[in-house]
């Protein structure tokens, strides 16, 4: 998938010709973006209504894997699996021709490309990015008014789907802070537009949204969740930082602080001492480090290759670069005894003396056996096949 649109320019591709600083400054978080485009094909490299249909056809999904919706009559999902958890492939095509919105949840998990678009879209937002696919019949409503607790970027894939949008109860919600009906306000909708095939929306999480098909066909689009960490994540961390070395962050709260006669006086005074350490001793970059390093060992490596292409680093005079896409961050380990190369799925640890190879790697160069030249011949190659095992190098 080297030639692949997204590769490139993953944000490009999903909301150009907006700018990507204009979208950062001005829309992120804050409000939605409409991107129209005359590019009914646009996104026809990464799904169509034929692929759903053969994948429904050729695989044995599970209810983890396909789940249906109705705005009304709502549909029951015991209405489209078997009593073991299969798809009920037969029922599932009669309730989308009565109405129902087909949903592939979590299909990158399943489809190549839908996986790799996710994975360059990561390398730009530092977030999980996950997809979710809505196929809904003509005039259809697959769920009522709602919010999500994360951001979304739809892509309309085929056909058209009319979108209203309303207010934000709640700015920025928390990830499981789901809309309560009933709980949450709905204004009149401030919004209203079709996105047809090529076209683009950005919603931010908390603002209040449907969507129903409009025109005469089907309507597909996938659904881009951006699933994030928040400031309030990092100052957790960090706090809980700062309380490894402070005895006093980890004293139990006082006897009988739950009593309505308890006095609060001396919880006070303990209260803003701890608050007074966290002014001078809070600091960024180590729960910041964690962060980064967390995000990257938790992506799935890209090994595409690795089987058929096993004997590569064998090979002699093979040489390689860094597969693109691949996430690293660089580090030594605690006792500066060996390299660390943090990366998707986990860390390859390296002797000190592989620093140049993996620099020069990592400096975008091409790479080869002979690059170790300054490790033993057995540990030379063990380097080499390592990096390509894990899919962090790939035929130059």
């Amino acid at each position: 998938m080297k030639n692949a649109p997204w590769r490139a320019n993953p944000l490009d591709y999903v909301i150009g010709p907006s700018d990507r600083d204009d979208f950062f400054a001005n829309y992120h978080e804050a409000k939605a973006l409409i991107v129209r485009r005359d590019e009914p094909n646009r996104y026809r490299d990464l799904l169509s209504i034929a692929r759903i249909d053969e994948m429904l056809a050729s695989i044995d999904l599970d209810g983890a894997q396909v789940d249906m919706a109705r705005a009304e009559p709502p549909v029951h999902r015991d209405q489209f699996l078997f009593p073991g958890g299969g798809a009920d492939r037969g029922a599932i095509s009669d309730l989308y021709r009565d109405g129902a919105t087909l949903i592939l949840p979590q299909l990158h998990q399943m489809d190549a490309k839908l996986k790799d678009f996710c994975r360059a879209l990561e390398s730009v937002l530092s977030c999980h990015v996950q997809t979710n696919i809505y196929l809904t019949p003509p005039n259809s409503q697959g769920f009522r008014t709602h919010y999500d607790d994360h951001d979304v970027f739809v892509l309309q894939v085929e056909g058209e789907k009319h979108w209203r949008l309303y207010n934000t109860p709640i700015e920025n919600p928390y990830r499981g802070e789901g809309f309560q009906s009933g709980q949450h306000e709905i204004s009149e909708p401030v919004e209203s537009f079709v996105l047809k095939a090529g076209d683009c929306a950005y919603v931010p999480r908390g603002m209040v949204h449907d969507a129903s098909t409009a025109g005469t066909g089907d309507s597909l689009h996938i659904t881009c969740g951006l699933i994030v960490k928040t400031w309030a994540d990092l100052m957790l961390e960090a706090v809980s930082e700062v309380a490894l070395d402070h005895p006093g962050f980890r004293r139990s709260l006082p006897p009988g602080f739950a009593r309505d006669d308890f006095d609060r006086t001396k919880a006070t005074a303990h209260f803003k001492d701890l608050v007074a350490v966290l002014g001078k001793e809070l600091e960024l970059d180590s729960a910041m480090d964690l962060f980064t390093d967390t995000f990257i060992r938790s992506r799935q490596p890209d090994s595409a290759g690795a089987i058929v292409g096993r004997a590569a680093p064998m090979q002699p005079g093979a040489k390689f670069r860094l597969r693109a896409l691949a996430p690293w961050r660089l580090a030594e380990n605690a006792e500066k005894e060996a390299l660390v190369l943090i990366t998707a799925g986990g860390e390859l640890t390296f002797k000190l003396s592989a620093e140049p190879a993996i620099q020069a790697m990592l400096d975008g160069g091409e790479i080869s056996l002979a690059s170790f030249s300054m490790l033993e011949a057995g540990e030379a190659q063990e380097s080499l096949n390592k990096l390509y095992a894990f899919g962090v190098i790939e035929p130059a």
